[in-house]
């Protein structure tokens, strides 16, 4: 008959044994992290403005088809510090065929703030940003020229863990693809536009 050290000796061993089985929960929470700027996995937001127009409103007519059809300015804040580059989509998802692209720009150094009006339409911008191909077959920015009605226009703002290795001229499909896992901040304005009548 076992002795009551042995019986207790048995049953430490037996809760040892069993406790050694399992997963450290640190093991799983670092098996579990995304590139997500925080440990809840949720990508953090960026607050995107504009001293053009704000959230929901009209953007002027000077940054459309009816005007000087020049990028407008904006700016942003809460990039968090492990980005490494931004980019930037703006589409719209009212276009009678489908969404239709009006800028595409990356490889933005994470640290600018801000894009002044009136980018070059070039492929390549001082900051060392490239600018992809619009759907007006252009790099760089064109502006909202809606067929009829108003239509909404999002500015989509994205930090990246990461410089992509794009060239200058990729389309959106391109760069969402080549951005896949690296995002670790987003967000966006969204402006509005309609044509007056003539």
């Amino acid at each position: 008959m076992m002795s009551k050290v042995s019986c207790a000796l048995l049953v430490l061993l037996v809760a040892c044994w069993a406790g050694c089985r399992g997963s450290s929960p640190s093991r799983v929470a670092n098996e579990n992290v995304n590139g997500s700027a925080n440990s809840g996995g949720e990508k953090v937001q960026l607050k995107v403005t504009s001293a053009a127009f704000a959230e929901g409103q009209s953007i002027p007519a000077q940054y459309t088809c009816d005007g000087r059809n020049v990028s407008p300015p904006l700016a942003w804040d809460g990039v968090p510090s492990n980005a490494k580059t931004l980019a930037l989509v703006a589409d719209d998802p009212d276009a009678p065929r489908g969404t239709w692209v009006h800028w595409v720009l990356f490889n933005l150094p994470a640290g600018e703030k801000a894009l002044a009006e009136a980018l070059p339409a070039t492929e390549t911008l001082a900051s060392g940003a490239k600018q992809g191909k619009n759907d007006f077959g252009n790099a760089g920015y064109g502006g909202p020229c809606p067929p009829s009605g108003a239509h909404r226009y999002f500015f989509k703002l994205y930090a990246l863990d990461t410089r992509l290795d794009l060239a200058s001229g990729a389309t959106k499909d391109q760069l969402l693809k080549a951005m896949q896992g690296h995002v670790v901040a987003e967000g966006e304005l969204m402006g509005r536009y309609q044509r007056a009548k003539r």
